[in-house]
């Protein structure tokens, strides 16, 4: 009978902008490996002219890129497969938040490194901060650039170690200058994005906030060092959150805040609609789209879903509230002519007022992004 299958460690080096020397980091650690005797491969590496963190790929062994054809173009992507035949005890694998090519045979690297994890195989790997999906209305607010390639939080959280890559922002725009992070053109467009000084700043603090987060974390659920099991998190496991879906543009920002406070927390969090037949059948085409995507943006997110039948949405939410033992109901402020009949400042007046026993929290999009 053959042995159950270990599965692999997941070590995250995690940075704030392009540049700190997280690949470098990574390799470096690779390197080390290799030196004690370990079956080290990369499965993916992006150089980005950088000769230094090129240097320190030699030695180690590549497996090489599968080609993929989409719209007459042709992609290089990791290639998983050739990977789990390879069966390496640890694969590198750079920029983990990235999205495969139409056609691959997943569609994020982060689940091609699932699969490796997995099969056994322990992984290294790099991403930025701005990539974390419950910091995405964040970012916006910051960079003014919206990121569309994100991983869920709890992705990350399932991670062994959690290495944050810190440099200053002066010495990272010193980097720049010189032209050690990306080409001159390159450089000079990247200043005008998130290499300015006051947004570096920002994002390097939200990085920081955001290890010792994990550290918080990792110390409440008992997760060690070595990714033993978690142990149980004590009275916060206790916490539960509702959060309300309804068609309206914002309830992606709404859901991203709701995760993002309940793994604070160490919360049980649950994503609900109401509709007065128990179901999407009888909405119109648009309203049923746009609920079931987010809907499923909270099931991706590791957040329970329920679909609740009932008349009177506000009843309906806080009775499911009090028969689950909920304390806490997540609402998205009503823009000031809402389309909605549902989505109404009505709606949030009567969940206030029946919902006494519980805290109630409004939430609005930040006023910077939501003017844009």
């Amino acid at each position: 009978m053959a042995e159950p299958k270990t599965r692999g460690k997941l070590k995250i080096f995690m940075g704030y902008a392009a540049g700190v020397g997280k690949t470098y980091q990574m390799l470096e650690e690779g390197q080390e490996l290799k030196a004690r005797g370990v079956d080290v491969v990369i499965g993916y590496f992006e150089p980005h002219g950088r000769k230094d963190t090129i240097a320190k790929t030699e030695g180690l062994e590549m497996i090489p890129r599968k080609k993929l054809t989409y719209r007459d173009c042709t992609f290089e992507e990791m290639d998983t497969e050739a990977i789990l035949a390879r069966r390496p005890q640890v694969c590198l694998v750079d920029e983990f938040p990235h999205t495969n090519v139409p056609g691959s045979e997943r569609a994020k690297r982060w689940e091609d490194v699932m699969a490796l994890l997995e099969a056994g195989i322990s992984v290294l790997t790099t991403m930025n901060i701005q990539h974390l999906e419950s910091l995405n209305d964040q970012i916006w607010h910051i960079t003014n650039v919206r990121v569309r390639e994100t991983i869920p939080d709890w992705v990350v959280q399932q991670a062994d170690e959690v290495v944050m890559t810190d440099v200053t922002p002066r010495a990272l725009l010193h980097r720049l200058e010189r032209g050690v992070v990306y080409p001159k053109e390159k450089a000079q467009q990247a200043l005008l994005n998130f290499f300015r000084e006051q947004t570096l700043v920002a994002l390097r603090e939200l990085a920081l906030r955001q290890a010792a987060h994990e550290v918080e974390h990792r110390m409440e659920t008992g997760v060690s060092a070595d990714g033993d099991t978690p142990v149980s998190a004590g009275t916060a496991a206790r916490v539960k959150i509702v959060v309300l879906v309804t068609a309206a543009p914002e309830t992606a920002m709404l859901i991203r805040r709701t995760k993002r406070v309940s793994d604070f927390l160490g919360a049980e969090c649950f994503a609900v609609t109401v509709q007065p037949a128990g179901a999407l059948n009888g909405l119109a085409p648009k309203d049923r789209e746009a609920i079931e995507k987010f809907l499923n943006f909270a099931r991706n997110l590791h957040i329970e879903t329920r679909i609740l039948e009932g008349g009177d949405p506000a009843s309906a939410l806080v009775d499911f509230a009090r028969r689950n033992g909920i304390q806490q109901i997540f609402l998205a402020k009503p823009r000031e002519r809402s389309w909605l009949p549902l989505f109404s400042r009505d709606l949030v007046q009567r969940v206030v007022q029946q919902a006494r026993d519980m805290q109630v929290v409004i939430v609005s999009e930040r006023e910077d992004a939501a003017a844009r």
